[in-house]
């Protein structure tokens, strides 16, 4: 059975701490500081948005993949210090096998280990799970990137293997991908409570 996503459709994810909404190109001015002012936040990424005109094509590359139907970007609003903190997306979204990818996950200097991620996380998950009727989200990352991949584990992620060598970076050579994934019944199994838990 199809999943209920509809790209066109402006899904908003809110709890006390945090608000997703859906990208918009204006939302190009509250993310260019972090593009020039903190490049390493694109160390482990394929597609680097530093600099100005990288961030404009990267918003610009999101908005493309959302009128496609195969992503939906979200920019995330940190309640706690009414600051923008960064942007996160579903990607390669197959309604008709259920199944996303979550990840173009990006947060400013400031927001990283503040709690922040695993609120998005439970709300991007939750609304996956429950509202679209995903049967599977999956996770990606540079397999160097320990960082992301501890913070993928923390929120039960299962840890599935590595592609080698599967896409090229940015600043040279080739990276390896580590891939992770939530099934629906972990989530209901006991993945949604321990993570609420934690929040």
């Amino acid at each position: 059975m199809p999943s209920n996503f509809n790209p066109q459709a402006d899904y908003i994810l809110e709890d006390d701490r945090v608000l997703l909404r859906p990208l918009q190109e204006s939302d190009i001015e509250y993310l260019v500081p972090y593009a020039i002012n903190e490049q390493d936040t694109w160390k482990y990424s394929g597609i680097s948005a530093h600099g100005e005109e990288r961030m404009r094509a990267y918003v610009q590359a999101a908005l493309n993949g959302r009128k496609k139907g195969d992503q939906y970007p979200f920019i995330v609003f940190d309640k706690a210090t009414g600051e923008y903190a960064g942007s996160t997306r579903f990607y390669d979204i197959q309604p008709v096998n259920q199944m996303l990818q979550l990840g173009y996950t990006w947060y400013g200097e400031k927001f990283r280990g503040s709690g922040l991620n695993k609120h998005c996380k439970f709300l991007l998950l939750q609304f996956a799970f429950e509202e679209l009727d995903m049967y599977r989200v999956e996770f990606r990352a540079d397999a160097r990137n320990e960082r992301s991949i501890a913070a993928m584990k923390s929120i039960g992620c299962t840890v599935e293997g590595i592609l080698r060598s599967n896409m090229w970076l940015e600043q040279g050579g080739r990276r390896n991908s580590i891939v992770l994934s939530i099934l629906k019944e972990e989530w209901e199994g006991g993945v949604k409570e321990r993570l609420r838990s934690r929040l």
